[in-house]
């Protein structure tokens, strides 16, 4: 599926969102320090629920670890500043999907150096930006979908019969 790599995530119970995002659609999640929780924080571990045993986690000491570690992968960065919208993108399996701390982002000088490779999720106004998680969701399901939802369930079940039947 897809790699998900926060760098320096500052709120646990974004990245306890992430977790449940990556569970659910079979992505990997990359942590990149410092972390600005505990990975034993309560509230991380309520926001992820049940679902943490179902993610493959790796934490790295700086991003320049991840690239190391990861040589040859295509990344996306997302940014406010990205020079193309993430739609514009086509996502291959094993992607790497690359998201900044809540309060600034990625660091401008990784942008700069990796511009055609900046993407950005399109809002109205004077909107900063969205929350972490909600940007993860989006872009991982574009991903996904650009994928034909790869392993995943295209049908739901009601849990009793449906009026139709």
């Amino acid at each position: 599926m897809f790699n998900i790599v926060l760098v320096e995530p500052e709120i646990p119970q974004n990245t306890g969102n992430i977790v449940r995002t990556c569970a659910a659609t079979g992505c990997r999640l990359h942590l990149v320090r410092p972390l600005g929780f505990e990975v034993s924080d309560k509230y991380l571990k309520r926001a992820g629920l049940d679902y943490w045993h179902f993610v493959d986690i790796s934490y790295y000491d700086s991003f320049d670890e991840v690239l190391q570690k990861n040589a040859g992968a295509h990344f996306y960065y997302f940014s406010t500043k990205g020079a193309k919208t993430y739609s514009d993108v086509a996502y291959g399996a094993g992607d790497f999907l690359v998201f900044g701390k809540e309060t600034k982002g990625l660091p401008e000088d990784l942008l700069a150096a990796n511009y055609s490779h900046c993407v950005r999720l399109p809002m109205i106004g004077d909107i900063r930006s969205l929350n972490l998680s909600n940007s993860v969701a989006v872009a991982v399901f574009e991903a996904w979908r650009q994928n034909g939802f790869a392993a995943g369930n295209r049908q739901g079940k009601l849990r009793t019969r449906s009026p139709e039947e």
